[in-house]
């Protein structure tokens, strides 16, 4: 086995584990939201390691330039088709999951203090 065996199979193995994460991801988070990001992120990155484990076995430039593309599309329309999806599920009135965590700014522990932004200078009219 060389090294650039090696690779390919590190690549393939690890890219199919993350797509393979994908999709549990998909089954076990509880809401849309978290679902997109289980959709796009793991999913694009494995594809991505098994194309480029694809094209280190790859002897014509052809064949390479085919796999960048369709990297290329992936990166490209993953994030488009999340934002849609979770634009439509914003604008449907989706609810949160409780076991949802959102706000940075919510207190973390009881007591805990918030951090509230400044005001705004007032504007005096002057110029």
């Amino acid at each position: 086995m060389t090294v650039a065996d090696a690779i390919t199979s590190f690549c393939i193995v690890v890219g199919a584990a993350l797509a393979l994460l994908a999709g549990v991801g998909l089954q076990r988070f509880p809401d849309v939201f978290a679902r997109m990001h289980a959709a796009t992120k793991p999913a694009t990155l494995g594809l991505v390691l098994v194309l480029v484990g694809a094209a280190l076995r790859m002897d014509r430039p052809g064949a390479i330039a085919k796999l960048l593309v369709v990297a290329g599309l992936q990166f490209v329309t993953a994030p488009v088709g999340a934002h849609m999806v979770a634009r439509a599920a914003y604008r449907a009135g989706t609810e949160l999951s409780d076991a949802t965590v959102t706000g940075r700014l919510e207190p973390v522990e009881p007591g805990d203090e918030l951090v509230q932004p400044a005001p705004p200078a007032e504007h005096d009219g002057g110029g």
